[in-house]
């Protein structure tokens, strides 16, 4: 019998894929998509807008972040699951801990990807969330992985350096 939490989880990351999609096919697109939800309902639906912005920051967690803490009128997001197509950025893992979501469920990881998606060689941002004061956050990888990754350039893939915004 399956879990009723990871077919949840597989339901909202499948929403997050078709938001993904929505941006582009392509991974030069970068359609990187999150959601934000709590109690059975989404408080934001986000897919990255940093060429679109010209913002480095417009992550799509981020976007969803922003979203999200006008729809609940408050940046506190307790009881809320951030869930993400691809495993959050340093960036995008700080700004989970200090909206203080309880979970994050995100798709593709570090090993399912390019490098290209992350800011270092050796942090990942698994010791972030362990090594929070906060102990009422959990973070799970792997929901619908191969879909995910599937969205993105692939570990061993040959990515043009202008495409790569880490370099």
């Amino acid at each position: 019998m399956r879990d009723h939490m990871a077919d949840n989880d597989e339901t909202w990351m499948r929403e997050a894929i078709a938001a993904a999609r929505q941006k582009g096919t392509s991974p030069a697109d970068t359609p990187i998509a999150a959601i934000i939800v709590r109690d059975g309902k989404a408080l934001a639906v986000a897919v990255n807008e940093t060429q679109e912005n010209c913002d480095a920051t417009a992550h799509a967690e981020m976007m969803a972040f922003r979203q999200a803490g006008k729809a609940a009128g408050d940046m506190d997001l307790r009881g809320a699951t951030l869930y993400t197509t691809l495993q959050p950025c340093g960036m995008c893992t700080m700004a989970s801990i200090w909206a203080k979501v309880g979970r994050i469920v995100y798709g593709a990881g570090r090993e399912d990807v390019h490098k290209m998606y992350f800011e270092d060689r050796h942090l990942d941002t698994m010791d972030f969330i362990h090594d929070a004061w906060r102990d009422d956050l959990r973070i799970e990888g792997g929901c619908l992985t191969d879909e995910c990754a599937a969205l993105y350039y692939g570990p061993d893939d040959d990515v043009p350096k202008e495409e790569q915004g880490n370099v």
